[in-house]
């Protein structure tokens, strides 16, 4: 066990572990988010389409945060950017909890995901700076491990607090948000790379350099992100179009909980032993195996009329999560420029965002028009198509990834470095190699 142990959690580094406590407390208070339709409706008693539209509010806002926050965390810093996020979103979620107009409510929750989601790319970032590129699989599926035990513990604690007073849902969320930002403020140094050209320590980031504008012409990274949106669009299923799926078949909101509670049990017991299955696979096929496992797993729903036969499909498109999470995550740091971590962290986080908020509209849309088979038997399909766009892209995604590696490794020992293939591709040449002579590893 103590090998096993060293193996999956051993040599990261101090920081690391840092954000990773601060990431469990985090979410061991994630309540408002959870059971914020409960409380608008059952505590402030507001109609099901004003609780959506504020709902909703919190989704526009998250998908600004997550722009805003990429770029503040290239352009201001990793730690200036989440202490601000992070302490801003728990004034809010006080001040969310003690609102009670319509108004109030609608732009509090647009606040509130602005700063909560804003965190993300500072954080993600920070961990792509202090953690070396051989880790970051074990790095990623440890975080992973921690958003799930900690969703987990929030789900079970929450529904004692809701008992008692709903305030004390925002109470709580508001603390353990405040001790993630006391942790940011007493433990992590800043680790934005410095750029090229400074006065060195503490030196002020340059400007007219690379912008967001960059990541939207990335075609390697776009390629990518259009591949992911389209699983995303089949994993969230599970949030909106499942549980009404299993209520078609007589089954009960509880019997729905215990099933979806799979999904946890199986990551908590078992996300550790990921990266030693996946370590040295190339990560384009490690993806488009768990694509496959996911659209599997989805579409065998199709045929689910019991909550065994739902368990089962639970199990197996959750094997494929388990693989995809933390692969997918690497390689966006692998895609990612030292100098545009940020912006690169805030598109891709946008990007889920956009497949979560579009996918219960998706999925319902097919479900109403043409039924459950077709929208089951559907995720299966886009899942195979996924995995297949996944495998075609895998060696440009792979070129990219080791360019850029040889780049930043030339800066880091102070040779002139070749352009960064995103900016090279914006040039409209992809494939054109870096003024020094670099051997890049054959496809196998």
């Amino acid at each position: 066990m103590r090998g096993w142990l060293r193996e999956a959690a051993g040599g990261l580094p101090r920081q690391f572990w840092f954000l990773w406590t601060g990431t469990l407390i985090n979410r061991l208070g994630a309540f408002v988010v959870i059971y914020l339709a409960i409380y608008l409706t059952q505590g402030l008693h507001f109609s099901q389409s004003q609780a959506g539209l504020v709902i909703g509010a919190y989704g526009v806002g998250g998908g600004i945060g997550t722009m805003t926050g990429g770029v503040l965390t290239d352009r201001w810093g990793r730690r200036p950017t989440m202490l601000t996020a992070q302490f801003g979103a728990a004034a809010l979620m006080l001040t969310l909890g003690f609102a009670e107009g319509f108004w109030q409510l609608l732009i509090g929750a647009w606040l509130l995901g602005l700063f909560a989601e804003g965190v993300r790319p500072a954080f993600q970032a920070m961990m792509i700076d202090v953690v070396p590129e051989h880790d970051r699989l074990r790095a990623y599926s440890l975080n992973y491990w921690a958003v799930n035990l900690g969703f987990a513990g929030a789900a079970i604690v929450a529904g004692f607090a809701a008992q008692f007073d709903y305030l004390l849902l925002f109470l709580i969320d508001a603390g353990t948000t405040v001790i993630t930002g006391l942790i940011s403020l007493i433990f992590l140094a800043e680790t934005r790379p410095v750029r090229a050209g400074g006065t060195g320590r503490g030196q002020r980031p340059g400007r007219g350099g690379p912008g967001l504008g960059t990541v939207f012409r990335d075609r390697t990274f776009l390629t990518f992100l259009g591949l992911n949106f389209c699983i995303v669009l089949v994993i969230m299923q599970h949030m909106s179009t499942l549980p009404i799926a299993m209520s078609g078949d007589g089954l009960s909101p509880a019997t729905f909980g215990w099933v979806i509670a799979v999904n946890g049990i199986m990551i908590v017991s078992g996300q550790l032993f990921v990266p030693k299955l996946i370590q040295g696979h190339r990560r384009s096929r490690v993806l488009a195996l768990a694509t496959v496992i996911m659209g599997v797993g989805f579409g065998l729903t199709a045929f689910a009329g019991s909550a065994a036969f739902y368990a089962i499909t639970v199990v197996i498109w959750t094997l494929g999560e388990m693989l995809q999470s933390p692969s997918n995550s690497a390689l966006v740091a692998d895609l990612s420029p030292s100098a545009l971590r940020g912006r690169y962290q805030g598109v891709n986080s946008l990007s889920w965002s956009a497949g979560s908020a579009l996918a219960p509209v998706v999925g319902g849309f097919v479900m109403q028009h043409a039924g459950s088979t077709v929208l089951w038997l559907s995720c299966a399909v886009i899942g195979v198509l996924v995995a297949a766009g996944q495998v075609f892209s895998g060696s440009s995604w792979e070129r990219r990834a080791a360019r850029l590696r040889v780049s930043e490794r030339e800066a880091a020992a102070g040779r002139p470095a070749a352009p960064s293939p995103a900016a090279t591709e914006t040039a409209h040449a992809e494939d054109v190699a870096p003024p020094q002579p670099v051997r890049v590893p054959a496809d196998d």
